[in-house]
């Protein structure tokens, strides 16, 4: 037994979470999108995963690359993160057009972001979504503040 879809939406809507762009670049082409489904895994080896929508541009482009960024945006970067939500994309299809980005085999580090990037290790298809694990293998520090998202909008963290 299950509990009501809109109760879990509902509930899941007053939790925090950190506001993240999953890119990767490679045979597939280049792909990044707004996710929020984000956490680490394990320090031993350092693994992350990121859940992704099952049949998306940014699922497909993942698994057939084999590698991929995590980019935890920085407090001040609502506009990207809705940029990579796809909330432009009629008027700019191409989602990386005029950012300074650093390329790296896994992915475009978007700017001010702390990035993790991957090697693809395994996914697990679980409901909508595919459940993607990386062994980390490089991470771009910044030492910003992230970005959040909670109750359907963006939020910045302050510390007491």
């Amino acid at each position: 037994m299950t509990v009501d879809r809109e109760a879990f939406i509902t509930a899941m809507r007053q939790v925090a979470a950190t506001v993240t762009v999953v890119t990767t670049q490679g045979d597939a082409g280049n792909a990044g999108a707004t996710v929020s489904a984000f956490s680490s895994l394990s320090a031993d080896p350092p693994s992350v995963l990121v859940c992704l929508r099952d049949g998306s541009r940014i699922a497909e482009s993942v698994c057939d690359n084999g590698v991929f960024c995590v980019n935890v945006l920085p407090e001040d970067a609502t506009e990207l993160a809705k940029r990579f939500a796809g909330a432009f994309d009629a008027a700019q299809p191409d989602r990386f057009e005029g950012l300074e980005i650093v390329e790296t085999p896994a992915g475009p580090v978007l700017p001010n972001s702390l990035t993790f990037t991957c090697k693809l290790e395994r996914t697990i298809a679980h409901g909508s979504h595919m459940i993607c694990i990386g062994g980390v293998t490089e991470i771009f520090s910044v030492g910003v503040n992230p970005l959040t998202y909670m109750h359907g909008d963006f939020h910045v963290v302050r510390p007491k």
